[in-house]
């Protein structure tokens, strides 16, 4: 595979842009079909916006997080499985950024660079917690590891060059073993069933016995030994997702309202457009849509000031702009979402038009990371001066 080398932050808003118009054309039928976006994924690599946050000095364009928080929003507003799929591909290329050696970066960001992709094995299923990580690296004599373990949810995978497993090491901590594919002992299975978001192929993913070099092994302990913005960008790039599914729903409320709702006998308008009481709900629903764009606007330009200086408040506040973005953003996606119905009427119930599969989405990513503590992590910043914690999802 040969993939475009983007230049700057403006190419890569071009491309992002031209590549939603193209995605969202095939995305109900996608998701209605569960038609993995195998060519979309492809698309993506070749335009080289996999690629972006590559350090200008291994040859990327390395652009703002402003820049790609906007990217995930477009992408998400055309399809938001598509979406979903490349937001691990961007934290595992950070932790390489991080945590790699001069080696490894070399190594890592020139395979990106040529348009290959990264999965994710992190999460475990019947486990205590999120956190209980019982996927195991074992050294080898030689300094090699042996990996085992099983992994759900692991978005991304069956499409990746890359998996990234997350697994801890013979200290206890946990590291990330870049592992191909086609390594022999991984398993990748296509067993998600997700009601929302049915085109991630979000399933699980078997390590039996995998040989692994001590190469491809990166500390990721080391990550929290200070501060860091690993969490604010993951989290940030799920509420681009939110906010994007949130202006796609209200876009084609719009659309279908304008176009095919018949106004309510009582209004005494000739169309539905021209109900008032339309009109009021639209308003309502542009407000949330809208305050979600700012506050990402908002928590995108903090990490990027926090980059800029990283210290325990820089890296403090832009944590909890991007949990102040990410509430307001679950909460608008699942309320516009839903609300489509309610202003678009009878007609917009019918499985046909699948025009629920906003909500699904909506209601599925949103699951992801509970709301309800990050906004006790806002209120504990806010009144007490708390720091929110260093555990990756802040």
């Amino acid at each position: 595979m040969t993939a475009h080398v983007i230049a700057d932050d403006q190419e890569a808003l071009a491309v992002a842009a031209s590549l939603a118009e193209e995605f969202r054309a095939g995305a109900s039928a996608r998701d209605a079909e569960r038609r993995l976006p195998r060519a979309e994924l492809d698309r993506l690599s070749t335009s080289g916006l996999l690629a972006v946050t590559v350090p200008a000095d291994h040859g990327g364009a390395d652009v703002s997080t402003s820049t790609l928080a906007e990217v995930f929003r477009l992408l998400a507003a055309a399809d938001a499985s598509l979406a979903q799929i490349p937001q691990s591909h961007f934290v595992y290329v950070n932790v390489i950024n991080r945590q790699g050696t001069e080696e490894q970066r070399k190594f890592f960001f020139a395979e990106i660079l040529g348009g290959r992709r990264f999965g994710n094995a992190q999460s475990e299923a019947g486990t205590k917690h999120v956190q209980d990580i019982r996927t195991r690296l074992h050294r080898q004599p030689d300094g090699s590891y042996r990996l085992d373990g099983v992994k759900h949810y692991c978005t991304g995978a069956l499409f990746a060059d890359w998996i990234p497993v997350l697994a801890r090491a013979e200290d206890d901590k946990p590291h990330v073993a870049y592992v191909p594919r086609d390594t022999p002992g991984v398993t990748v299975i296509d067993d998600w069933d997700g009601l929302g978001q049915r085109t991630t192929a979000s399933g699980t993913v078997r390590l039996e016995g995998v040989e692994v070099p001590a190469d491809r092994v990166l500390p990721h302990h080391l990550t929290f030994e200070g501060p860091q913005l690993h969490g604010a960008v993951a989290q940030l790039l799920h509420a681009a997702i939110d906010t994007g599914i949130a202006g796609g729903a209200l876009a084609e409320a719009a659309e279908f309202v304008r176009t095919k709702s018949r106004p309510w006998f009582e209004s005494g308008f000739e169309t539905a457009a021209e109900d008032p009481l339309l009109i009021q709900r639209f308003g309502e629903l542009a407000l949330q849509v809208r305050a979600s764009e700012a506050l990402l606007r908002e928590a995108a330009r903090a990490v990027d000031a926090a980059r800029a200086g990283l210290t325990d408040d820089s890296a403090a506040e832009a944590s909890v702009a991007v949990a102040v973005a990410k509430v307001q953003a679950a909460q608008a996606a699942v309320e516009v979402a839903g609300a489509l119905f309610e202003v678009s009427g009878t007609r917009s119930a019918l499985n046909s038009l699948n025009l629920h599969r906003h909500w699904r989405d909506a209601r599925t990513h949103t699951l992801h990371d509970p709301t309800r503590w990050k906004i006790q992590h806002i209120g504990r910043y806010v009144l007490n001066g708390t720091r929110p914690p260093r555990h990756g999802l802040l």
